[in-house]
């Protein structure tokens, strides 16, 4: 069942129901009230006619060959007046001795035929009074102003039904046009959807959607730079392999081994350039990796330092000062290829033999609740000029005389976006310092 049908139907069967308890209750109430209304005048035209018969000269002594006759303006009342012995002293009509003689003082219902009577004596001054209305009477009178009461009451029930479709019609319009809209929109166009004539219910859902729309946007994006950057940084070493690998099929053994040596190096490089892509693309497609584990800092930044001693000499990284033993909200890869890479690209950028230092501390508090820990890495290099710090974490960006491809600091970056870490480059007088920030694993 459709949205339209659903609270069509739940708004409709709730005002039948809610007026059709609130009609009966009102019938019920409007009978009570009518019954009371039509025996309050059955009392009050015996107290009149008590009146009358008090004010007569001589009311006792009308005998039964002297009775009065009596005209009521209703033909479904009727009236008798009698003394305490049951003597007849006036009557309205004189076939009714079964309704109106020997009644008790108060209201009750009597049988004349097949038809009903309300009755109300009254006993005054020696004298009775009886009152009678037909019940048909009474009946027919309650179904009159039932139906002036009725007749208005269902054509409002009916209008509220009408006011009730058209109100779901219009509220639901907004939706439907925005659903015209997203089935008439091009297969590549992810642009937000506009969200201004929905109602403020479907804000949620339209942010929710643009949100969906924004990532996929950046996903497809990512991808297509991805195969691009690929492509172009990949042309080069294959075009140098297969340059080399060709030179030594046609020269002499010496030169053959040298450019099979060059052809090893160029297919060295790619396979860097190619673990480099993959990581950066294993990022970038996920949006939890990063942020989805925890890592001891010191045993993390004592292993990459192990490593990067194998690679550069024990002599060239050295440790400064005590390491924090400190949890950082990062999983144990991620954060060996931040460090990894933050140290490889002090020691290529670096001058020969020169020493990096790696020193790590708590970053104060700034209020927020968040611990943080500083980790610096510092060479001895030139630096980069002022201009070029912005673009040192865009991909494939480098300097000409570097033979790196660019994309380790891009690495770097990347995995600090996915866990609100920061990274900030700053030239020294003594030479080049990276100083990344990690928030630390909340126990």
């Amino acid at each position: 069942m459709s949205l339209r049908a659903r609270l069509s139907w739940t708004l409709g069967l709730t005002l039948l129901l809610t007026w059709g308890a609130a009609a009966a209750w009102l019938m019920w109430d409007l009978r009570d009230e009518v019954e009371r209304t039509l025996d309050r005048r059955l009392a009050q035209s015996a107290r009149m006619v008590a009146d009358l018969v008090v004010r007569l000269p001589d009311a006792s002594s009308l005998s039964s060959d002297r009775q009065l006759s009596m005209s009521v303006p209703f033909e479904g009342m009727a009236c008798r007046v009698s003394t305490s012995q049951g003597e007849r002293l006036a009557s309205t009509h004189s076939g009714l001795d079964g309704v109106l003689d020997e009644a008790e003082p108060g209201y009750t219902y009597r049988q004349e035929g097949e038809v009903s009577w309300r009755v109300y004596t009254l006993v005054h001054d020696g004298v009775r009074i009886t009152t009678a209305e037909r019940v048909d009477e009474r009946r027919q009178l309650l179904g009159n102003i039932a139906m002036v009461a009725v007749v208005p009451f269902v054509i409002a029930l009916l209008g509220s039904l009408v006011a009730v479709a058209l109100g779901v019609w219009r509220s639901l319009r907004p939706l439907d046009h925005w659903c015209r809209e997203l089935e008439l929109r091009d297969r590549d166009d992810l642009s937000p959807v506009t969200s201004r004539a929905l109602p403020q219910e479907l804000g949620p859902l339209a942010r929710t959607l643009n949100g969906l729309l924004s990532r996929m946007r950046r996903s497809i994006s990512r991808e297509q730079q991805f195969s691009a950057d690929a492509a172009h940084e990949l042309r080069t070493p294959l075009t140098a392999i297969k340059t080399h690998l060709q030179v030594a099929m046609r020269v002499d053994e010496r030169a053959s081994r040298h450019a099979l040596l060059q052809a090893t190096e160029g297919v060295t490089r790619l396979e860097g350039t190619l673990e480099q892509l993959l990581a950066l693309a294993r990022i970038d497609t996920s949006d939890e990796g990063a942020s989805s584990g925890a890592c001891c800092l010191s045993e993390m930044l004592v292993h990459c330092v192990d490593e990067a001693r194998v690679r550069a000499g024990h002599q060239r990284v050295r440790v400064s000062g005590e390491i924090p033993a400190v949890t950082v909200a990062l999983s144990c890869e991620m954060l060996s290829l931040v460090v990894r890479n933050l140290l490889d690209n002090a020691l290529v950028h670096g001058p020969d033999e020169a020493e990096v230092s790696l020193s790590a501390a708590i970053e104060p508090s700034c209020g927020d609740g968040i611990e943080r820990v500083a980790v610096r890495i510092a060479d001895q290099g030139c630096g980069i000029a002022a201009e070029s710090l912005e673009k040192v974490t865009q991909r494939f960006w480098h300097r000409a005389d570097s033979s790196g491809v660019g994309l380790g600091l891009a690495i770097v970056q990347a995995i600090l976006d996915h866990v609100d870490g920061r990274l900030v480059f700053q030239t020294l007088d003594s030479g080049f310092e990276a100083h990344v920030s990690l928030p630390c694993h909340a126990r």
